[in-house]
């Protein structure tokens, strides 16, 4: 292994052949906009192949102001009608003055390490005929498949529908990573750091982390990172975390570093590898990201189903066991906005409630909301009056993102302290899950609205009242 400014770092052989030498008369396919390659059918295939799914976490569906295009809570990568992916061919070791004539041609995709003013090492990439790739990032440009800006609690993005976004203040890079799709069975799914810019290319500047591999080959890591944990064992069947590593720009596992920008690298992970796994989960420095395969989205619920599973959830008729009204879970298109009937919660000891304007406990609480129809945030601690205990008093949501359940089982249970409804095993398995958050420290949260989880376990079960009659 060889670090940045050692001698053999700065004096390598002139240039190396990576992969044997290809037709390089032939330039890489352009990488058109998602809302065109992701969408078209395979020459031949009567169904287009799903290679998987990503999906935000925190927006429980959709995004706020609607999913338009590119920029949307959730995405398929289809096989593409013509494989757009690319490999590492050769690499040059040249002078810095000689960096901007080496990355002009616009058709070669390239990646640039910078490792002293004078001297650089520039990995050309060439066409490869056996993947797709699908970039991820802030940017709105055409090469970007997937628009992803920051993720706050209860899925509100400040730049999520206007144009040009929070691209100031944002965490997430412009060019955050990339997956690329082998196009044959199994369909395997790889991920990568940093993605190519508008001249196909990757630049990683004097201060970026990056070395020289024990192979004489170049690697590094983006100023904030990509962060991936696999499940330990199957997503839907034994729900448990395994452990967040950094994905390399090269594809490699590393272990993280001592906080997210270090410029000191974790120590190479040989035996993990930079494959997708249905439940692996991507953290981008400000969103994360769930990746699902078919298999396992065969497994979880459709919106039909959830809107069958709510049905059935007012057909019992709950009860509020204070003003025996009957309750009823709004409907999935009705978001943030509290219905007169709908049912709400104690979450430190489960009983569901109609809304009732008492049992605050002033000096712990800021005093009664406004009423129904109200935000929820700022309702302060409640007393239930069916155990005493005392705790805040929330609606209860149906998740509506199918996609983050892990089986389709009864809406049971609820996440605490935001109230959204789903199955046991599918609150038990996040609540174990730490998502990252900030330059070091991981907290569990709901997957639906990006909420910390509290209490003991993060989610309770419903206690309901059923009807007199």
């Amino acid at each position: 292994m060889v670090l940045e400014g050692s001698t053999e770092a700065l004096c390598p052989p002139s240039s190396l052949e990576l992969r044997p030498s290809c037709n390089k008369s032939q330039p890489s396919p352009p990488l058109g906009p998602g809302s065109q390659t992701l969408e078209s059918l395979c020459p031949g295939d009567k169904e287009p192949v799903v290679y998987g799914e990503l999906i935000v976490l925190g927006y429980n569906g959709s995004l706020a102001n609607g999913d338009k295009g590119r920029r949307r809570s959730r995405l398929a990568l289809h096989k593409r009608p013509k494989a757009n992916g690319v490999k590492p061919d050769v690499i040059h070791n040249i002078s810095t003055p000689l960096v901007s004539k080496a990355l002009s041609n616009k058709s070669q995709h390239s990646i640039s390490y910078t490792l002293s003013r004078s001297h650089s090492v520039i990995v050309e990439y060439t066409h490869d005929t056996n993947t797709d790739m699908f970039q991820i990032g802030r940017s709105t440009e055409s090469m970007i498949d997937f628009v992803v800006t920051d993720t706050s609690p209860s899925g509100q993005s400040h730049g999520s529908g206007g144009d040009g976004g929070q691209s100031a203040q944002s965490t997430i890079s412009r060019y955050a990573c990339r997956i690329l799709c082998e196009r044959g069975p199994p369909y395997t799914a790889r991920i990568y750091a940093a993605g190519f810019d508008s001249s196909k290319n990757i630049f990683l500047g004097e201060r970026a982390a990056k070395w020289r591999t024990s192979d004489g080959l170049m690697d590094g890591l983006t100023t904030n990172g990509v962060l991936v944990m696999h499940p330990a064992g199957e997503f839907v069947s034994e729900p448990a975390p395994g452990l967040w590593r950094e994905i390399s720009v090269c594809g490699n596992v590393y272990a993280l570093r001592e906080t997210r920008s270090a410029q000191q690298r974790g120590k190479l992970v040989e035996n993990e590898s930079n494959a997708l796994q249905d439940g692996s989960l991507i953290d981008l420095c400000g969103a994360t990201l769930l990746w699902r395969t078919p298999a396992g989205l065969r497994r979880t619920p459709t919106l039909k189903q959830l809107e069958s599973l709510r049905q059935e959830l007012n057909a019992a008729r709950p009860q509020c066991p204070v003003g025996f009204n009957t309750l009823a879970f709004p409907s999935l298109a009705q978001r943030e906005t509290v219905d007169k009937k709908q049912p709400w919660v104690y979450v430190n000891c489960g009983h569901v409630h109609g809304y009732h304007n008492w049992g605050f406990r002033r000096e712990k609480g800021p005093g009664a909301p406004g009423g129904v129809g109200t935000s929820p945030a700022g309702t302060g601690e409640r007393e239930c009056p069916m155990c005493r205990r005392v705790g805040p008093y929330v609606p209860l949501w149906l998740g509506c993102e199918g996609g983050l359940y892990l089986d389709a089982g009864p809406p049971t249970h609820a996440f605490c302290p935001c109230g959204h409804v789903c199955s046991e095993k599918t609150v038990r398995g996040w609540s174990q899950i730490p998502l990252p958050h900030g330059t070091h420290a991981f907290h569990a949260a709901c997957p639906f609205c990006g909420t910390w989880l509290t209490g003991e376990m993060g989610y309770i079960k419903l206690i309901f009242q059923g009807p007199l009659d």
